[in-house]
């Protein structure tokens, strides 16, 4: 699954963690390659069906 470096970055700004979202914001790239990065999101906490989940 790809998923929009934005919408990362959006969680983890929602969770206070803005260094983190920095970080991801300078390394990733603007789409991302959910297997791929599956161990950097988990060691982010961030759950896939939290990423897929489109902002109302």
């Amino acid at each position: 699954m790809i998923v929009q470096k934005s919408v990362i970055i959006a969680k983890l700004r929602e969770r206070g963690q803005n260094v983190r979202a920095d970080w991801v914001d300078r390394e990733l790239p603007d789409e991302v390659d959910t297997f791929l990065f599956s161990g950097l999101l988990a060691t982010l906490h961030l759950d896939l069906n939290e990423l897929e989940e489109s902002p109302s």
